[in-house]
């Protein structure tokens, strides 16, 4: 690593106590220079926002607080402010003054109340807006209230009984009402924009389950889409069996479908949906009241005949425990066709952006809606079992007066009724178990309850097809999956997706040809099931990691009622259909390992964040009370860089053997104000510091760096290959950070390549002119470059000279790098007794000119010249040479005699030669203890 030597009369900057050379591919912030003003990102500049007024140290910047300064998006028509930097408050600050240190990090730069032209949003008409009520609590209402309330709770009722009907509806209800405590306590953390469940789960966990739960929770809507509308076919096509058929049952289904969610397309585009749903809710109440009155009203001859008696007793006593029938007559066969009725609670926060107050409409309104639709429920499958007996012939002569009553079988016998033949031959058409219509038939005006079946189904569907929609835009917009972003344009002031209600419509219409409600619930169950898990997973582990960012205002949940919640969830999926399941579940594996791989370029400070934060803690905590042993040694690298881009082959190196197996920090000393844009690659550490030589910044690095017991142990740089042309200071410098590493026990190690290691000179700034009043130097990030390092090393041979025993680092090092695929066919080859062959002394007289002829290091110096030949000999061809590096006295080998040696040891050799000394402590051990 080279000094960089301060400029005259100028005083060291602290720039380097942040980073501005990125080893992980992030970009910092963007400053230049042009003369003596200082030009921040934005294009403004200290002297041009401080010329009507020149400050004094009395003076001061300070604000109060304020919301502007913590929100991350500007509101319309405002002008955007900015609190002032620490550079601005501790400064002192005057016209065509110097620039702030490069660490100073600020968008504006500017002070409190400044602004430009450009941070002023045009103003633009304020989109529509819904409360608590409308938003969140009728949406969700309509949404769980769907198609099997009407069409499937009767035969539920009649299948599990009243009792177990019961304990569904409440084990429904616990798991949507812990996932709304969940989700309040989500939405109620921060501000929430656009995007509803999907926003909601990946800014808490962050993109890699929050991606893959976004679509899945669109594609579950939009299947539900077509779930509610086969329903409204399906009475459809009843109506029109009394009259004419279009085609047969199971294609009158499919036709009346497609028409139908073409319809509510039509309605979604049109901007009509909140008015539908005003008029859909109302038909639902009135049809329910309908309902109510028909139970009460006394039974006609024709209902009797169907099986409806008014409320009694037996027929409450006789319904209350289970009948099973059927290959769905079973507990978890009946849960995971009713569970899809209680799955509408997000639909008020998948429109997030578009409620006035998330944060209050959306924990209220949830949780009134499942309060209110599971009573609903309740009543609804108490009522119509303690009426309805469970079958009935629907045939007027069927009296008990005109048969025997001895061989009467049935309840129907105790109210003048003989069902038997149907019992017997389970031909019955009517009754709890046999009819799907069986709400019409106990309502006060059967066409009341057509029409609410029409409205839950219709606004159901229209919820989904609208929430679908929205959630697919806001992940297509986050960039996380190739291709999807071509469905994340908006249209018009709501911004509407009219891309993804096409995409919606289309994998509608795909599952409406299914045409079959009971294949199509159990599939959307476990979705849905899926996307509850995770909600509730997500709050119990952004609790669980106790970070300062969890602070949500609704306090009315429990992080291990959420962890239940999530168990609980995963487990029904399983007992539903444990193939669905896993489909489920590898969808999310998948999109999950996808965004591992690609790692977008996006921070939401999730709670894996702050979880992991946790884990690095606490384990190094640990580790500080456990002893080191032998057998758990790696080299942790401190890499002497500088900007890690300018060496990129020693980074590379290095990495090559740390990745994924111990640390590497790479280390920077900055002596003088400067800055280079700095990209690159690798799983590392930086650590900058500022000083005033480099040798005393790399002192400061030998000490500081690192963590407890996750601090280096050692020091690699390259070899100084100018160091007879430098001044003897810098060479006693490099020579004394040697030295200096060998007192702290570190190793050391000195990489030498043929063609140098630096590439600084080969980057260069571009100028960009961004108006004509004002021009901005931008550095531009470069390729990251390749290396001999990075390509894959073929059948050569990795050439180890361990000349003297350092405890085995000479020999730890060539096993690591073997251990990685680029190196894994190389062969190792180990030299290690050198003492017999003849020295020389030639080539070297002329690299001692600075030397009395009379050296008391002959020994070691033809040492290195015989070496030398050694290495040109049997290594011309390796892939990279290790050699033990020879140690020199401090105080009485001196610093060019020294570099002399390692010049000499390592000189003309094509292969890349790494010099090597361990800090003669172990590294190796042939013992099991």
């Amino acid at each position: 690593m080279e000094e960089v030597p301060a400029a005259p009369n100028e005083g060291i900057s602290l720039s380097a106590l942040r980073s501005q050379f990125s080893v992980n591919g992030e970009e910092g912030p963007k400053y230049g220079f042009e003369g003596s003003r200082y030009h921040y990102g934005d294009g403004t500049s200290v002297a041009s926002q401080n010329s009507s007024q020149i400050l004094t140290g009395y003076d001061t910047l300070d604000v109060g607080p304020n919301y502007d300064f913590y929100a991350n998006t500007n509101a319309l028509g405002r002008v955007r402010r900015s609190r002032p930097s620490l550079f601005q408050l501790h400064s002192n600050i005057e016209e065509d003054s110097c620039p702030p240190p490069l660490y100073e990090e600020t968008n504006t730069g500017r002070a409190p109340g400044d602004s430009s032209e450009d941070d002023v949003e045009e103003p633009q008409s304020e989109p529509t807006r819904f409360g608590w009520v409308k938003g969140v609590m009728i949406r969700c209402m309509l949404n769980i209230w769907g198609v099997i309330l009407y069409l499937r709770l009767p035969w539920i009722t009649a299948q599990a009984g009243i009792g177990l009907t019961w304990v569904i509806i409440l084990l429904s209800s616990c798991i949507t009402g812990i996932t709304g405590l969940s989700t309040s306590a989500i939405a109620t953390n921060g501000r929430v924009k656009g995007g509803g469940t999907y926003f909601l789960i990946s800014r808490s966990l962050g993109p890699e389950l929050g991606g893959s739960i976004g679509l899945i929770f669109a594609f579950a809507n939009a299947v539900a889409v077509a779930m509610h509308t086969v329903g409204f076919a399906e009475t459809v096509q009843a109506l029109m069996q009394s009259g004419a058929s279009i085609v047969d049952p199971i294609n009158d289904i499919r036709i009346i479908g497609v028409i139908t969610v073409t319809c509510l397309l039509a309605i979604s585009l049109a901007g009509m949906e909140w008015e539908a749903k005003v008029l859909f809710f109302i038909v639902i109440l009135v049809s329910f009241a309908n309902y109510i009155v028909g139970t009460i009203i006394p039974a006609t001859p024709q209902k009797q005949a169907k099986g409806f008696f008014s409320y009694q007793a037996d027929i409450f006593a006789e319904n209350f425990v289970p009948s099973w029938r059927g290959p769905e007559g079973n507990f978890f066969g009946m849960f995971s066709i009713f569970f899809p009725s209680a799955t509408g609670i997000l639909a008020g926060a998948n429109i997030s952006g578009d409620l006035k107050d998330p944060t209050v409409a959306i924990p209220r309104g949830t949780l009134m809606a499942i309060f209110w639709t599971t009573l609903s429920y309740l009543i609804i499958a108490a009522t119509i079992g303690a009426c309805l007996v469970r079958d009935a012939s629907g045939i007027m002569n069927d009296t008990l007066a005109m048969s025997s009553a001895d061989s009467c079988q049935g309840l129907a016998c105790q109210y003048g009724w003989d069902f038997t033949d149907c019992i017997t031959n389970r031909t019955c058409t009517y009754g709890l178990s046999n009819q799907y219509q069986s709400m019409s038939l106990v309502s006060g005006f059967a066409p009341l309850i057509t029409a609410g079946i029409f409205g839950a189904t219709l606004s159901s569907a229209l919820a989904c097809l609208v929430s679908a929609p929205k959630v697919f835009q806001c992940l297509c917009k986050d960039n996380l999956y190739p291709v999807i972003g071509f469905f994340g344009k908006g249209n018009g002031k709501n911004d509407e997706p009219i891309r993804g209600y096409v995409l919606a419509y289309i994998i509608a219409v795909c599952f409406v040809l299914i045409a079959e409600l009971n294949t199509i619930a159990p599939i959307i169950s476990n979705f849905f099931l899926c996307s509850y898990a995770l909600i509730n997973f997500s709050c119990f582990h952004a609790s669980i990691t106790n970070s300062p960012g969890w602070r949500p205002s609704f306090r009315f949940y429990s992080k291990w009622m959420s962890l239940l919640g999530a168990v609980v969830s995963v487990i029904i999926m399983f007992l539903l259909t444990w193939w669905a399941a896993l489909i489920a579940i590898g969808i999310v594996i998948f999109l999950l390992g996808y965004v591992l791989y690609k790692r977008p370029s996006v921070n939401w400070g999730s709670s894996v964040q702050a979880g992991s934060y946790n884990m690095a803690l606490s384990y190094c905590v640990s580790l500080n009370q456990v002893d080191d042993h032998i057998k758990n040694y790696r080299p942790q690298c401190l890499v002497l860089t500088g900007p890690p881009s300018c060496r990129p082959a020693l980074v590379d190196f290095v990495g090559t053997f740390t990745k994924n197996l111990s640390l590497m920090i790479c280390g920077n000393v900055v002596t003088v104000s400067y800055h280079l844009e700095s990209l690159y690659r690798i799983k590392s550490f930086y650590h900058g510091v500022v000083a005033n030589d480099l040798r005393t910044g790399v002192k400061m690095l030998l000490q500081g760096a690192g963590l407890g017991r996750i601090r280096p142990n050692v020091l690699l740089t390259g070899f100084k290959r100018d160091w007879r042309k430098d001044k003897p200071s810098c060479i006693d410098n490099y020579i004394g950070i040697l030295h200096d590493a060998f007192d702290l026990q570190y190793g050391v190690c000195v990489l030498r390549m043929r063609e140098g290691l630096d590439v600084f000179r080969q980057r260069y700034f571009v100028l960009v002119i961004v108006d004509p009043d004002a021009m901005v130097t931008e550095p531009q990030p470069q390729p990251q470059p390749s290396t001999v390092f990075q390509s894959q090393q073929g059948k050569k041979t990795i050439d180890v000279y361990w000349l003297f025993d350092d405890g085995g680092l000479t020999l730890l090092l060539p096993y690591l790098l073997t251990r990685k695929k680029r190196w894994a066919r190389c062969k190792v080859r180990v030299f290690v007794d050198v003492e017999h062959l003849v020295m020389t002394v030639s080539l070297f007289s002329d690299r001692l000119v600075t030397f009395p002829s009379k050296c008391v290091f002959v020994h070691q110096t033809l040492r290195q010249i015989r070496l030398n030949e050694v290495l040109q000999d049997y290594s011309r061809d390796a892939a990279i040479i290790f050699v033990t590096m020879p140690v020199g006295r401090r105080g009485q080998c001196p610093s060019a005699l020294y570099m002399a040696w390692l010049e000499t040891l390592s000189r003309d050799l094509r292969p890349p030669v790494l010099l090597v000394r361990g800090n003669q402590e172990n590294v190796l051990t042939f013992y099991c203890q």
